[in-house]
């Protein structure tokens, strides 16, 4: 499906011929084409190894592409010296398969923490990470540490940690690896709700979540994109 009509929007996430190797040779992702439009919900599906977190590092430029451009909201951060990654860094929350809360914080201070790096008034951290805790249905345990929440409570920590503030763009790593069928529902619903507001992409092993589902979904082998579908299904 072609998705160029997408390109005159003021803020997206655009993959034009991106490819990424590694020191040793290995090539993680080749001459990648994609374009994602604000509020898109995006599954990014293929086996293992076949390139979705990498994907995800490029758009938080947490790598830097080896050939190709990458724009995020019409600013090219492929060049090794973009001055304005880490503003953009600033616009995108990251969800991870294992949580990272740190077990030492209350969940108030977890979800307030990238807040503070932004420097943010005390007012706008409270604010912004109570909101934070109300979407995900965490009012009433800001005060408690991680190791008194289930699995299913640490990882929607991991979501309000990652849509407090003015985030554009979602990325979720297997942000439902390590739970179980239900909870791991509960999880989906929570960023289904976010669609719209916010660009939603998510690297995922969970057929039943994907062919339920159905949104657009983008298809990896081997580090090349081999379907892109709206309503799309998990092909493996």
């Amino acid at each position: 499906m072609a998705y160029g009509r997408w390109l005159h929007r003021s803020k997206m996430i655009h993959f034009k011929n991106v490819s990424k190797k590694f020191a040793v040779g290995k090539s993680a992702v080749t001459r990648l084409n994609f374009s994602i439009p604000v509020g898109e919900f995006v599954f990014i599906v293929g086996p293992s190894g076949a390139g979705k977190t990498t994907i995800l590092k490029l758009i938080s430029s947490q790598l830097t592409p080896t050939s190709g451009t990458i724009k995020v909201n019409n600013i090219e951060i492929s060049p090794k010296g973009c001055k304005k990654k880490i503003e953009l860094r600033q616009k995108i929350g990251f969800v991870f398969q294992d949580f990272k809360v740190l077990s030492y914080k209350t969940i108030f201070e977890n979800v307030a923490l990238s807040l503070k790096v932004k420097k943010n008034s005390e007012k706008e951290i409270k604010t912004s990470v109570k909101q934070a805790l109300k979407t995900v249905g965490l009012a009433d345990k800001e005060l408690l540490f991680p190791l008194q929440l289930s699995a299913g409570e640490l990882q929607r920590v991991a979501i309000a940690r990652a849509i407090a503030g003015d985030r554009d763009i979602i990325l979720a790593d297997e942000p439902t690896g390590n739970l179980d069928p239900k909870t791991a529902w509960n999880i989906m619903s929570i960023l289904k709700k976010l669609e719209g507001k916010k660009t939603i992409i998510i690297a995922t092993h969970n057929t039943d979540i994907v062919n339920s589902m159905r949104k657009r979904v983008i298809t990896l082998r081997e580090g090349k994109i081999i379907s892109d579908e709206k309503k799309g299904k998990y092909k493996f």
